[in-house]
């Protein structure tokens, strides 16, 4: 698997490189970007053996919320002819194992993990990256991963968890920071397997009986933002894990999406000032975007095909911002003079963000600038 697929013509300073589930997790906890949710029910199988979606690296098979509880044993049926179908179609040399996106399962609880994981075999388990835990908390979140590292074992191969934090313990100040330092314990003890720690924006608004509109952030909801602000900053920090980015609800397909002649404007400017450049749902997903990257939230949750470019693409690195991580850590110690002369880069403090520069266009490539982001995109 690789990023920007989509796009085969657009020439990169420094090109994304291939990852699959084998990846290094230094490198492949990065990789994810545009994750897409979808319920467990629907069959799958040939939009992904016919390449329907260039743009797709990663995506979730749902048996929680996007999945009645009288559907469940279907959507499990669903998975499982899925998974048998990709595995023939690679065997017979229809399909080849470098172009799976990673394959993830959000389990609907730890009973039903537990009984699904029971009907794996290793034939299926190759080509699956990992399971999402809802409603992680200090409760469940050791019961998850002990059964998860028994998978491991059993079929000695890689299966990591992904927990998503989005419980009212979390959302409510009066615990959020005893649950979230007890949910921390729990994945330092199993950090191998951790492979992303997950945000749920929606269910964070639904405690407070918020709805972000198309026009505002996620970062405008502030009762949601002090939630993320606490997460980023026990999970965050050091570049221990990667904590990717709530799921934007808006889209719109549409002819306007594609453009004749390209734009030509500053592209976080026009962002800011609310210039139209695309359509206010994929505008609203961009400038979000913009807020998660500068808040190191790394990838993002989506619900619809249409925002998976816009998300992959938004990762990609500057050349500057290339330039700049490299003279970081290149360097010995003190202050230098940024390659482009417009900056201080200081070796000690901006260490973390270098290194978190240079996997992150290592996985989404390097552009020229900032004007590039349109091309990539279309």
């Amino acid at each position: 698997m690789k990023h920007h697929r989509y796009n085969e013509q657009f020439e990169f300073v420094v090109d994304p490189v291939e990852f699959d589930k084998y990846t290094d997790k230094k490198l492949l906890q990065y990789c994810l970007g545009a994750t897409m949710y979808m319920p467990g029910t629907r069959d799958f199988a040939s939009a992904i053996l016919e390449k329907k979606f260039p743009g797709l690296t990663s995506f979730v098979l749902c048996f929680e919320d996007a999945c009645r509880l009288e559907d469940v044993p279907a959507a499990e049926s669903n998975a499982l002819q899925l998974l048998n179908t990709l595995s023939d179609a690679i065997e017979d040399n229809r399909f080849n194992y470098s172009d799976l996106p990673l394959l993830f399962l959000r389990v609907r609880n730890f009973d039903q993990f537990k009984d699904f994981s029971s009907k794996l075999n290793p034939k299926i388990v190759k080509l699956i990256t990992g399971f999402n835990f809802p409603k992680f908390n200090s409760d469940n979140g050791e019961a998850y991963y002990h059964h998860l590292e028994k998978l491991n074992r059993k079929f000695d191969d890689i299966l990591y968890g992904m927990p998503i934090l989005e419980d009212a313990s979390v959302a409510y100040l009066e615990t959020r920071i005893d649950e979230l330092m007890g949910i921390k314990r729990i994945l330092d003890k199993y950090r191998d397997l951790v492979l992303n720690v997950r945000v749920g924006g929606t269910d964070f608004s639904a405690c407070f009986g918020v709805r972000r509109g198309i026009d505002y952030t996620i970062y405008d909801i502030v009762t949601v933002r002090d939630c993320l602000t606490d997460i980023l900053n026990v999970f965050s920090r050091e570049n221990m894990y990667t904590v990717s980015g709530p799921v934007w609800e808006y889209f719109r397909a549409s002819k306007d999406m594609r453009w004749g002649e390209l734009p030509s404007f500053d592209f976080t400017k026009a962002l800011i000032k609310k210039d139209t450049i695309v359509n206010d749902a994929i505008d609203g997903l961009l400038r979000e975007l913009v807020l998660d990257k500068a808040n190191g939230f790394i990838g993002k949750t989506i619900i619809h095909p249409t925002h998976l470019s816009y998300v992959n693409g938004m990762y990609a690195v500057t050349k500057e911002e290339y330039d700049d991580a490299l003279q970081i850590v290149g360097s010995s110690g003190g202050v230098i003079k940024s390659t482009s002369s417009n900056k201080m880069n200081e070796t000690k403090p901006h260490m973390n963000w270098a290194e978190r520069i240079l996997y992150t266009a290592k996985t989404y490539g390097v552009i020229k600038d900032q004007s590039e982001y349109i091309k990539l995109f279309s």
